[in-house]
């Protein structure tokens, strides 16, 4: 399987801004081309829109002056776009045609393995020109790691923060954990908390996101507001722009830091061998039936998770442990009770189920996460309605629904 391990890097002043002149270059070529297709010009592939490089270098001389390999690497970074974006229309999705690259955005720079040397804690990054081009204008770069770098790495892809840190992530292969243990834990991605699980045996895990957001949120808006009182280009609006790509760059590490345990704790901590999540739709949190309670107000349900982040870390990271990753419809999981299948509705802000049939009170995640469990070991069992029984055989649901409490 394939691991990306990111490595600050230390870089002085001079390789910084060569850095920023090749990322700017590339840039540039990039949006070029997606302004040519946005009118109306048929993309023709990246073999034969690499032939027209050297054009390109006529037209802009300092293009000549970018390591050869970074401005091919654009070409084939457009072409994977341009067929994700094919692959979605043709599926029916929204198609997000590819956009341009704003300049205040760092454009990734990714360099071949064989065409770099790491010696040590030095990394040595080669810049372009010389030969019939004249004598180079930027020397190579020669950047310091602050970790070691991993062995049988492939790419290596240049990159920069909020903050303005160089980062290194080295692309590798890594061995497949297995575990000896089996189990099922279905998962109920929520909003209040980030995860609420239950296995077979009844017990549930409730795992939290990172809590920080809303502090985060008001300092990012206070410091919004100082700012659009400034002139423009001004001494103070440019710090506190600054001050603000600081911030929102603390918040991100936090959240991103956060959601990596959560999903560790799932993947490698957790016994179970199979892990069952629901698609959660996040379009469906924001419908207006879910405003009901709060119609004077005006307020919508707002998710600052990262869920689509979270499941893409557990699926990996599944994959790196030797765990299963099941993803299963979740359709009206929080609308039917665990316990004899009665359906009502459920807007967001009721956060306790109350069943009038048969009595029983439980949160909603955790009702949630039974119904996933439940559709889970149906798919399993066999098509005669028998349960579905336990390695030890007891029934399954059986167990999970004794846990609750009814009144």
């Amino acid at each position: 399987m394939l691991i990306a391990k990111k490595i600050r890097l230390e870089v002085s002043e001079q390789d910084a801004a060569t850095l920023e002149f090749m990322q700017g270059k590339c840039r540039g070529l990039y949006n070029w081309w997606v302004m040519k297709l946005r009118n109306g010009e048929k993309w023709p592939g990246w073999e034969k829109a690499k032939k027209t490089l050297q054009e390109s270098k006529q037209h802009d001389p300092e293009l000549c002056f970018v390591y050869g390999k970074l401005l091919a690497e654009v070409y084939f970074r457009l072409h994977e776009a341009m067929k994700a974006f094919f692959r979605r229309v043709k599926a029916g999705e929204k198609p997000g045609f590819p956009r341009v690259r704003p300049r205040h955005c760092f454009f990734t720079l990714i360099y071949p393995a064989m065409y770099l040397r790491v010696e040590g804690r030095h990394l040595t990054l080669p810049t372009g020109g010389g030969g019939r081009h004249g004598p180079k204008r930027y020397p190579d770069i020669i950047a310091t790691l602050t970790e070691e770098a991993p062995t049988g790495y492939r790419d290596v892809a240049i990159s920069r923060d909020g903050q303005g840190h160089y980062y290194a992530s080295f692309v590798y292969e890594a061995k497949e954990e297995t575990h000896e243990h089996d189990g099922v834990l279905a998962i109920d991605l929520g909003v209040k908390t980030l995860a609420t699980g239950v296995n077979e045996q009844g017990r549930f895990y409730h795992i939290g996101g990172f809590k920080g957001n809303r502090w985060y949120n008001r300092q990012l808006d206070k410091i919004r507001s100082k700012r659009d009182k400034c002139k423009k280009k001004s001494r103070r609006y440019k710090r506190l722009s600054q001050v603000y790509k600081r911030v929102s760059q603390q918040k991100r590490n936090k959240q991103q830091d956060s959601l990596h345990k959560a999903s560790h704790l799932i993947a490698h901590k957790l016994v179970e061998r199979t892990v069952v999540i629901g698609d959660l739709s996040q379009r469906q949190m924001v419908m207006k039936e879910h405003r009901e309670r709060n119609k004077h107000l005006n307020r919508a349900v707002f998710n600052d998770w990262g869920l689509y982040t979270f499941t893409q870390m557990l699926v990996y990271k599944c994959m790196l442990y030797g765990k299963d990753l099941v993803i299963l419809d979740e359709r009206d999981t929080s609308k039917t009770c665990s316990g004899c299948g009665h359906k009502q509705n459920m807007p967001l802000w009721k956060r306790t189920y109350r069943c009038p049939e048969c009595r029983l009170v439980v949160d909603r995640d955790e009702n949630s996460a039974v119904n996933i469990l439940k559709r889970y070991l149906a798919r399993l069992g066999p098509h005669t309605g028998d349960p579905v029984r336990c390695a030890d055989g007891f029934t399954a649901i059986d167990d999970v629904l004794n846990t609750f409490e009814h009144i």
